[in-house]
């Protein structure tokens, strides 16, 4: 006979489930202490590559697609999810196919064109500087030019008592510091005939405080033109003659003298200005090559007026110096040089002079176009001393 054992299925199949139960309870645990362990690790020995990695690894193996998309379980490039801008939008455009109709990444979608990307391509433009082999010819007007004296071809209007000798004028041995250059303005708003390209709205006849339509464009224009020739410039466009006329000088002065105290040692400094005469259509010019340009005229102070200013012959050497080579350059670009009593804030440089861009008469073109040629004067003039 044979012995048999009964077996009682329904019990063997609750005890099975029992010890699924607890091998699952006891996984569990242990899991979630490995994993706050393992995370603790990441977070304080493994770099964020790493970190990387192990998350691609994760979701390569947790969410179909990834490992084909990143091609058998590589990394998730950061250039593949960063072009949608949302690592979201991006699991979803491969995981559901049509999201791929609206996502950036389908860059075949005739329907929307690739969207440009700006980039700061600006470069600096090349500026344009004059040429030398020109004719030069002096536009006729109804104010002709006054002089006193003549000194190898300078021509000086003297408006001092002074007797200007040949010790005064010698202009052979000038010293002083040739690669700094101040450019600034005491009358700030002096703006010209309006035209087409730049027509302003007025805050005084001939003014604006418009920096774009005054002198203090033509002043960008110089400082352009002169840094391209490797000269270091400060450019300061600080209202003086606005919202109070009177005072315009005292407070360049000080303009002046603050510069100073961060630009010490800069002996070139030139106060822009555009002449005012009675008659506002008085336009004086100039034409060079096939461009009519505004003249141009020194101012020169001394202390003619009874205030101190032991520089003003050597301002006055500078003015006769540039004015020859401009003779030579361009004859007719400068009016006579004017020699005043008033100091005109000149006692602060050895080569400090106001120069007059046209008048009230020019347009802002050809004012601006003036100093290509100025400067190409100043750039020959200071390279030879």
């Amino acid at each position: 006979m044979f012995n048999v054992t009964v077996v009682n299925i329904k019990g063997l199949l609750k005890f099975l489930v029992f010890i699924i139960l607890m091998c699952g309870i006891i996984f569990f645990i242990y899991s979630s202490v490995s994993s706050e362990k393992l995370s603790n690790e990441i977070n304080s020995n493994v770099t964020e590559e790493k970190k990387s990695k192990y998350i691609s690894f994760i979701l390569n193996k947790t969410i179909p697609g990834i490992g084909q998309i990143n091609g058998t379980d590589m990394i998730l490039s950061e250039t593949t999810y960063s072009e949608t801008g949302s690592v979201v939008q991006f699991l979803l455009a491969y995981q559901l196919p049509a999201m791929k109709a609206l996502s950036p990444l389908d860059t075949n979608n005739s329907d929307n064109p690739p969207v440009e990307i700006a980039q700061n391509t600006e470069t600096t433009p090349e500026v344009s500087h004059a040429d030398t082999n020109v004719t030069t010819e002096v536009i006729p007007n109804n104010v002709p030019n006054k002089y006193t004296d003549d000194y190898n071809g300078v021509e000086i209007k003297n408006g001092t008592n002074y007797n200007l000798t040949e010790d005064i004028l010698n202009c052979d041995n000038l010293d002083f510091n040739k690669k700094d250059i101040m450019i600034f303005h005491t009358h700030t708003c002096e703006s010209y005939t309006p035209t087409e390209q730049y027509s302003y709205e007025e805050t005084g006849t001939f003014r604006s405080t418009d920096l774009n339509y005054s002198v203090a464009k033509v002043g960008d224009v110089l400082t352009e033109q002169l840094q391209s020739y490797g000269f270091n410039v400060v450019h300061d466009k600080t209202y003086h003659d606005y919202p109070a006329y009177s005072g315009s000088y005292g407070r360049s002065e000080a303009t002046v003298k603050n510069l100073l105290n961060s630009h010490a040692g800069t002996d070139i400094i030139i106060d822009l200005h555009r002449d005012a005469i009675g008659d506002t259509s008085y336009a004086p010019s100039v034409k060079i090559g096939d461009e009519v340009v505004s003249q141009l005229m020194f101012v020169i102070g001394t202390d003619g007026g009874g205030l101190e200013h032991p520089n003003w012959k050597e301002n006055l050497k500078f003015a006769i110096k540039v004015q020859e080579k401009a003779n030579e350059l361009y004859p007719g670009l400068f009016r006579p040089i004017l020699l005043r009593n008033s100091r005109y804030n000149q006692q602060l440089g050895k080569a400090a002079c106001i120069i007059e861009v046209g008048a009230t008469g020019n347009t802002l073109e050809q004012s601006m176009g003036s100093m290509k040629y100025l400067s190409k004067i100043l750039d020959e003039v200071l390279k030879s001393l």
